[in-house]
């Protein structure tokens, strides 16, 4: 007897789009059916074969990101340094990590090899439990020898100290007045910023007086600790000397003078604790600086009985602030 053979074409799409309600149903549902395998039935009256036939995707195009430029260091060569390297000179144009270990900290110089610029976007501090940091502090013993800095008036000052995770090559030394180093603004700027667990945002601008000297004539820090964004420009001069110029370090003859130690008369100086501290901390990071006192009209030194005197940063602990 001859068989009957039924041949059905089962499609898994056209069973899927019979439920759809309307054409928009349809269009959508085919769409989504499009990686769905398409099967073929053959069945007879003794068995059924079913053959499975995949539909191939093209694969989707995938777009390849251009690759973007660091515009930090555009312009710049960008080298590396030992830490520790004592030459004191510098390429010209250069970039370099002055940070010590995993720390990023960015150094540029001008054409004329002159250090003109540091930023980094976090300051972390010296970690003496962990790092091999020297009985004195430092992570090297010694500093590089800039230009300059055989000065018997000049240091080898960091721009990011020891403190706060710099290294000692030329790309983080500059020439730098001893008690600016020591006891002025550079010194508190660095008390600050270690006060306050670190910084960020950091940039430093160096300026000098013209093309051939490593001896820069101002600093300009900018900052951000606690939230607060700080701003501090200092000159590269002795600020005793510049202090002793103004008037600003002998006593003052008045009747209300509490003590002979060159501080101002009671009504500014004495221990008055209910002077307005935001009126003079201009920056608002609960620090008054030796430059924001003598712009609110202090002068100096404030002494310990001055009601500014908690408020700002006694480096050599002797009772005075800008003496």
């Amino acid at each position: 007897m001859k068989k009957k053979m039924n041949y059905s074409i089962v499609l898994l799409t056209a069973i899927f789009l019979a439920g759809c309600t309307d054409v928009e149903d349809a269009s959508n549902a085919e769409a989504e059916t499009d990686a769905q395998e398409v099967s073929v039935v053959e069945t007879d009256n003794s068995n059924e074969k079913v053959e499975t036939i995949p539909v191939v995707e093209e694969p989707a195009a995938v777009e390849t990101p251009a690759q973007s430029t660091n515009e930090l260091f555009e312009d710049y060569e960008l080298i590396k340094v030992d830490g520790g390297d004592l030459s004191g000179t510098r390429e010209p144009n250069a970039v370099t990590d002055i940070g010590y270990g995993d720390r990023e900290y960015w150094a540029f110089t001008n054409e004329y090899g002159q250090l003109v610029r540091v930023i980094a976007d976090e300051l972390v501090l010296q970690d003496d439990t962990s790092e091999p940091v020297e009985s004195s502090g430092r992570y090297y013993p010694d500093e590089a020898k800039v230009p300059g800095v055989e000065s018997d008036v000049l240091d080898e000052g960091h721009v990011i100290a020891d403190s706060l995770g710099g290294v000692s090559n030329a790309y983080n030394i500059t020439p730098q007045e001893s008690t600016l180093n020591r006891h002025g603004d550079q010194a508190y700027m660095e008390e600050v910023i270690r006060s306050a667990g670190g910084a960020t945002d950091f940039e430093a601008v160096i300026t000098y007086p013209d093309t051939e000297t490593q001896i820069p004539s101002s600093y300009q820090y900018t900052y951000t600790v606690m939230g607060n964004e700080v701003v501090d420009t200092f000159d590269n001069v002795n600020p005793d000397e510049v202090n002793a110029s103004l008037g600003l370090t002998g006593s003052e003859p008045s009747d209300s003078t509490s003590s002979d130690t060159g501080s101002e008369p009671s009504s500014s100086t004495g221990t008055n604790t209910n002077g307005d501290v935001s009126s003079v901390d201009t920056n608002g990071n609960g620090q008054v600086t030796i430059k924001e006192a003598k712009a609110a009209g202090f002068s100096m030194p404030i002494t310990n009985d001055h009601w500014l005197y908690p408020h700002m940063r006694d480096n050599d602990k002797d009772g005075m602030v800008g003496e």
